[in-house]
């Protein structure tokens, strides 16, 4: 069921649920907000199994038929993730990344998820000064790391 909360701050911006239909719309949203990143994994067909996976909690804001905000959201039983918010620019700095994060942690409060992580690149000043705005705390001695699982040699062996 698609729930649509009309937001506050005009009546025609409303949120809902993310749907795979949205996908190509996000990612042109995606391209114009500065700092956002689309790397691999970050495919039509990976959205849709992250999506499946966790239903009802990745976000839209649209105005009309135009989606100018977009939240992944998901949660890997333990701790939550939010991956690519985005706002478009015409509509930062009004609430509606805020608004669309709250609704992220509406749902993972409902899944029982109590805590959340975000990843922000550390020459992405503005995103980092918009999550300390929302009260997120630097990680200080944490330092993310990844490997691609495609490419990823034998595992290593105790010898």
């Amino acid at each position: 069921m698609l729930r649509l909360f009309c937001a506050y701050m005009k009546d025609t911006i409303c949120t809902r649920e993310f749907s795979i239909d949205d996908y190509d719309a996000a990612v042109e949203l995606w391209k114009r907000v500065e700092g956002l990143e689309i790397a691999e994994g970050e495919d039509k067909e990976s959205v849709a199994r992250f999506l499946s996976r966790n239903p009802g909690l990745s976000r839209v804001a649209t105005n009309g038929s135009a989606i100018i905000g977009v939240s992944l959201c998901g949660h890997d039983g333990r701790r939550g993730h939010i991956y690519h918010l985005a706002v478009h620019p015409r509509y930062q700095g009004v609430g509606l990344g805020k608004r669309l994060v709250q609704e992220c942690f509406s749902g993972l409060r409902d899944a029982g998820i109590q805590r959340a992580i975000i990843l922000v690149a550390n020459d992405n000043a503005r995103g980092r000064e918009f999550w300390k705005r929302c009260d997120w705390e630097e990680l200080s001695g944490a330092l993310a790391m990844g490997k691609d699982v495609v490419a990823a040699s034998p595992p290593m062996t105790n010898e």
